[in-house]
């Protein structure tokens, strides 16, 4: 067996290797930007080398640094995780050449799987169902019509070269398809540095399904089953799942008998993923492509198969026999796994950065699991992606797994920046989603114009309330015990409260119960018991005989409260003083009309106007950039630049004024 590998990447996957190198009793070592030198893969990792500046460009995408860093310290091999160079053909060549093994299949596999249409014409020698389409080089518009036509509308135009849902679009008309192959071919030359472009038929009801395989360089293949991966945002995985809830036992063997030929038609060796698109309406299943690696989603595969996938690439790449045939594999329960973004629902899923002044991930065990390359106190930069953990769960059936998931959801703490927490629990309550019955169109028809708290559904929000008031009077209890107070003016703890929450009064009734209080509101009782103290973030305990967790702190005055994605901020008053709130009038938000304000954190990477000028609605003021992601800024209305007060190359905070008009 090797005896010390490089794993090039970084984050989560980079951490997730070192796990399984560790366990096999192999040394590692990480290799690292400017920018991540106090990350945690290069603490965990045997040894660490620098690579470079922080741009990935000049580091973790430079393949001689990679390969100075194995002769430098060693390694037999390398591991190039998921993204980076992990699919690039001309890497897994290069290292062949040095005598490093690739952990992963062979450079010619990568080759044939890496381009969009040279795939789909092998998948169709192999007998593997691909979509009616197009697969040559097309000229220009009129023809990109004119087979539009042929194949039957709608019609799906992509980058060959695509990925990350660049180089794609949709035509329902002729109209649609000319001016859709003009913007494909645009952005894939400018993203891609290839300008191919394809046409195929535009599958009703799609659902993202792929099937996990795994091959030898014995001619052994298996595949994993599958993994429902249809909870997509913009062409972004969410959420994924195993085993799907749609594909029934003769679908999954169809479709894992398909994945097997076509990565034997490619002497596939290691792990890969054969993934389609099925028709919701139909059960028709056709090839999409085969990513030659590692997949985030790999762990929910794990859980239902009890197999360490990157173990086996290990061993596989060391020229090791695959351990079982396709009758071992065997579905144990059902897994989902939820990838936690530093970004911010609530504003429109901007990426947020800065440092984890709290991070504390949900205990792992009983059939929860955190993978993650962040800790409490880390930053998380502005130059990588957005990803700061996936959140596994393994349940014994797909509500067990929901459950499971809510629950863990609930007692993951984070904070110093924003996630999308709260938008991955409204969509694990979303009726539709538990139903099963979804497409890759879900989020898009459900949260059509984005989302907000309202579309945070609460069962009981008198109960959040009913907590706050639990808090507070545990605060009091606190309060009225500190030494050296003033005789004889000791404070009465009233029994009687209001909690003004979301515009509303709820008036409460306290009563002291063993272990823990009785609220009583609008005719129900809620008998909390807890152990909780003031100052903890989580919050667990029972209400009538039922375990509830959540999170709860102080703000000044109030008490926010998160539970299943939920975020309140109750203020718990006397009887008294919520009267006199009742006639304040209500304070008017502060007029920002006139100012340009970063609506996320990064780099400003320009500024389109100068002072004096004139601007019409519409037009570019500014262009913010931070996590792969550039953010273009336009005037909502005409206007006149006053002030820029941000300069071109500054870093920006949330609502950091960048220019200010007359």
């Amino acid at each position: 067996m090797f005896k010390k590998i490089l794993i090039a990447n970084r984050g989560e996957i980079t951490c997730r290797v070192i796990k399984t190198a560790r366990k096999m009793g192999i040394k590692t070592v990480a290799v690292y930007s400017e920018a991540d030198k106090n990350a945690l893969h290069v603490e965990l990792a045997d040894e660490a080398v620098c690579i470079g500046p922080a741009a990935s460009k000049e580091s973790y995408l430079v393949m001689d640094k990679i390969i100075a860093a194995c002769k430098q310290t060693g390694a037999e091999a390398v591991h190039p995780g998921y993204g980076f160079l992990s699919e690039n053909a001309e890497f897994s060549r290069r290292l062949e050449e040095e005598g490093i093994k690739f952990i992963g299949p062979k450079h010619y596999s990568v080759a044939k799987m890496g381009d969009k249409i040279e795939s789909k014409k092998l998948a169709i020698a192999a007998g593997v169902n691909t979509i009616p389409g197009y697969n040559d080089a097309i000229s220009g518009p009129d023809e990109a019509v004119e087979i539009a036509k042929k194949i039957g509308y709608p019609v799906m135009i992509k980058a060959s070269a695509g990925g990350g849902g660049k180089g794609l679009r949709v035509a329902f008309n002729d109209k649609e398809a000319h001016e859709g192959f003009a913007s494909c071919v645009n952005e894939a030359r400018n993203a891609f540095g290839d300008d191919r472009v394809f046409i195929e038929k535009y599958v009703l009801e799609p659902r993202h399904i792929e099937i996990q395989v795994l091959g030898d360089s014995h001619g052994n293949y298996v595949y994993l089953n599958e993994r429902d991966c249809s909870i997509q945002r913009r062409h972004q995985k969410v959420i994924e799942e195993a085993p799907s809830p749609f594909v029934d036992p003769a679908m999954r063997k169809a479709m894992g008998e398909q994945a097997v030929a076509l990565a034997r038609a490619v002497n596939y060796e290691s792990a890969g993923t054969v993934e389609f698109v099925v028709s919701g309406a139909t059960k028709e299943f056709y090839f999409l492509e085969m990513n030659t690696r590692l997949q985030v989603e790999h762990p929910v595969t794990e859980l239902i198969t009890g197999l360490d996938l990157v173990e086996q690439m290990i061993r596989v790449a060391y020229g090791e026999k695959l351990p079982l045939a396709q009758a071992d594999v065997k579905i144990d329960g059902w897994a989902m796994e939820c990838r936690i973004n530093a970004e911010d629902p609530f504003r429109g899923f901007l990426p947020s950065t800065g440092r984890l002044i709290k991070f504390q991930p949900p205990a792992e065990g009983n059939g929860v699991r955190v993978d993650t390359g962040v800790y409490e106190g880390g930053e998380i930069s502005m130059f990588y992606d957005s990803m700061i953990a996936k959140l596994i769960v393994h349940g014994k059936d797909r509500q067990d797994a929901i459950e499971r998931m809510r629950d863990a959801l609930n007692g993951f703490v984070i904070r110093g920046i924003s996630s999308n927490i709260p938008f991955q629990a409204a969509l694990l309550q979303h009726p539709r989603f538990c139903s099963g019955h979804f497409n890759t169109g879900f989020i898009a028809e459900e949260y059509p114009k984005g989302f907000d708290a309202s579309m945070v559904p609460h069962d009981d929000p008198a109960l959040l309330a009913a907590v706050a008031t639990f808090a507070r009077m545990r605060y009091i209890e606190r309060a009225v015990q500190i030494e050296g107070q003033l005789a004889g003016h000791g404070r009465k703890v009233a029994s009687e409260w209001v909690v003004v929450m979301g515009g509303k009064q709820y008036a409460m009734r306290t009563a002291a119960i063993e272990g823990g209080l009785a609220v009583t509101c609008e005719g129900r009782t809620y008998n909390i018991v807890s152990d909780w103290k003031f100052g903890e973030l989580l919050f667990a305990g029972t209400v009538n005989g039922a375990p509830i967790g959540l999170q709860i702190e102080r703000r000044g005055l109030r008490y926010r409260i998160s539970h299943f994605g939920l975020q309140v901020e109750p203020v718990v008053m006397t009887v008294r003083a919520a009267h006199l709130l009742s006639l304040m009038p209500a304070k008017l938000p502060p007029d920002l009309s006139k100012f340009l304000l970063s609506p996320m954190p990064g780099l400003l990477r320009e500024v389109a106007v100068t002072e004096g000028q004139d601007v019409k609605a519409g037009e570019k003021l500014a262009i913010i950039e931070a996590m792969k992601m550039e953010n273009v800024l336009k005037a909502e209305q005409d206007g006149k630049v006053k002030k820029i007060v941000a300069k071109p190359g500054a870093s920006l905070s949330v609502d950091e004024v960048i220019i200010e008009f007359e």
